[in-house]
């Protein structure tokens, strides 16, 4: 299966590792080299627009997603090949799911984090079976995968789990781990 594109889940703030910014602009030149495109929440500013911005600096392709309260808290990304002005957040989570054959999580905050998770639940629920990775840069991701484990320790969750994502400590192992999931 070829990868057309990578929904990435970010913060729309920058964070306080300027490793984070740098990664996700690695990233981003990553994307763009590969022909992979972009679906990402289609803000300008924090991770978000480093990530983006870094995709299009690299001639790649950009697709945006925000719901219309948010155009008025964050400044979307006007530069962006696609940006699809939704009716709420859940058209946008949709909007982003249609649209990407796999998800990664770069480190951001609470949004990042439901979107992550709402789909881990869409997996775990048999909704779709495309890659989920967590990009676990500087440990960022370590209390989630500790609550994950918890959760199967508790026996909240099945073991199984484990295999509906992928965890690396790298950007530039982001790829190949979705090709070897696929």
């Amino acid at each position: 299966m070829k990868i057309s594109n990578i929904c990435v889940y970010c913060g729309s703030s920058e964070g306080s590792e300027p490793l984070f910014i740098e990664a996700a602009e690695r990233f981003g030149r990553i994307l763009a080299r590969s022909g992979v495109g972009l679906v990402y929440g289609g803000a300008s500013i924090g991770i978000m627009g480093a990530l983006a911005r870094s995709v299009l600096a690299g001639g790649g392709r950009v697709t945006g997603v925000i719901p219309e309260f948010l155009t008025r808290v964050e400044v979307q990304l006007h530069e962006a090949n696609e940006l699809i002005v939704t009716d709420s957040m859940h058209s946008r989570k949709r909007e982003m799911f249609e649209r990407s054959d796999a998800f990664v999580a770069l480190p951001g905050g609470i949004g990042t984090l439901e979107e992550t998770v709402e789909m881990l639940t869409w997996a775990q629920l048999g909704r779709h079976s495309r890659p989920i990775i967590l990009a676990n840069l500087n440990g960022f991701w370590e209390p989630l995968i500790g609550l994950l484990d918890h959760m199967i320790k508790s026996d909240f969750a099945r073991s199984n789990i484990r295999r509906i994502y992928g965890v690396v400590d790298q950007v530039v192992d982001i790829l190949p781990r979705i090709v070897s999931a696929l």
